[in-house]
C-alpha cells in the first residue's frame, strides 16, 4: 500500500459561507479540507464547485460515515461511492473518526464513543484495514472529543490509537482541541496523550473551539482558545511537516477572520520550529 507524503501546509475547512471565494480562487490557503459526505453525489452544482476548488488547491477528503467501531464492518456500498469521489478529485488523504455512528439497521450521525479493549482493537482494524483495501490508499484516523470513560476499557485511548496504527499501516488526524477537551473532561495529561502516540504518522492538525463548562463540548462554532493554541505550540515541537487546518462548523464567521486564525497558526508553528531546533 503506498505511503502518504507528508505536506506542509495551512489550510480551512470549505463551508458553505465561503464557496464563491474559493470557488474564484485566490484565497492564501495552502490546501482545503470538505466533508466527504457533502460530495458523494452523482453530479451537479457540489462536485462543480469542488473541481473548481481542485483547481486552486490540493483538497483533503474528511469523513464522518466510516464507522470504523461497527460491530457491523464498514458499508461496502459507502465505500464503493467514496472510492468514486477519490477517484475524481484525487485528495491529498481520506480521514475519518475513531469511533462508530451505525448498526445494522440505522445511522446515527453522531461519532459515538468506544470501549479501548482488546475486542474493540480487533474490530476496528479489521474495518480499518478493510476501508483501506477498498481505497487502495492508508486513511488518515482522527482521535475523538470524549465526554464519558467506559469501565471495561483495558487502555487509554492514546495506547489504543497507536495500536491500530501499527496493526493497519494508517495515519493520524491530531485534532489539539479535541486532545484538550477529552483531558479536561477526565483529567488526564494532554501531553501524555501527545507523548503516547507515534507522532511520525500525523499527516494532519485540527485546529477548532469548544463549548467551556463543567464538561467542555467540542462545538466547532468559536475562536481557537488560548490554551488550545498552547497545547498546539508545544506538539508542533515534536511534528514533522504537517497540514494545519482551522475547523469551523457553525457561527461561521466571514472568511478574513478565519485567515486571521490561520495566521495565528503560521506563527505560533515557526516559533515552534525555532524551539524543536
Amino acid at each position: 500500500m503506498n505511503e502518504i507524503a507528508s505536506f506542509s501546509g495551512f489550510g480551512l475547512g470549505l463551508r458553505r459561507p465561503h464557496f464563491a471565494e474559493f470557488e474564484a480562487g485566490g484565497v492564501p490557503v495552502d490546501f482545503v479540507e470538505v466533508i466527504s459526505e457533502n460530495y458523494i453525489v452523482d453530479g451537479g452544482r457540489p462536485l462543480a464547485l469542488l473541481e473548481a476548488v481542485r483547481r486552486h488547491h490540493p483538497v483533503a477528503l474528511h469523513g464522518v460515515s466510516l464507522s470504523p467501531g461497527s460491530a457491523h464492518g464498514v458499508d461496502q456500498a459507502y465505500l464503493r461511492r467514496l472510492a468514486a469521489l477519490v477517484e475524481r478529485i484525487d485528495p491529498l488523504w481520506v480521514s475519518d473518526h475513531l469511533c462508530w455512528t451505525r448498526t445494522s439497521a440505522h445511522n446515527s450521525h453522531d461519532l459515538l464513543p468506544l470501549p479501548y479493549t482488546q475486542e474493540a482493537l480487533g474490530l476496528v482494524c479489521t474495518n480499518v484495514c478493510a476501508a483501506q483495501d477498498a481505497l487502495r490508499r492508508p486513511i488518515l484516523l482522527e482521535n475523538p472529543s470524549s465526554y464519558l470513560i467506559f469501565p471495561e476499557n483495558e487502555m487509554s485511548e492514546w495506547e489504543f490509537l497507536a495500536e491500530v496504527v501499527r496493526r493497519t499501516g494508517c495515519y493520524l488526524l491530531l485534532d489539539i482541541n479535541n486532545i484538550y477537551v477529552s483531558a479536561c473532561n477526565h483529567g488526564f495529561a494532554a501531553q501524555d496523550y501527545l507523548t503516547g502516540l507515534p507522532l511520525e504518522r500525523v499527516r494532519q492538525v485540527h485546529l477548532a473551539g469548544h463549548q467551556p463548562g463543567e464538561i467542555i463540548i467540542d462545538t466547532h462554532d468559536r475562536a481557537v482558545c488560548d490554551a488550545v493554541w498552547a497545547l498546539y505550540q508545544s506538539a508542533m515541537t515534536q511534528l514533522g511537516p504537517v497540514a494545519v487546518m482551522i475547523e469551523r462548523d457553525d457561527a461561521i464567521p466571514p472568511l478574513d477572520s478565519l485567515l486571521g486564525e490561520l495566521d495565528i497558526a503560521r506563527q505560533l508553528a515557526a516559533a515552534a520550529t525555532l524551539v524543536a531546533a
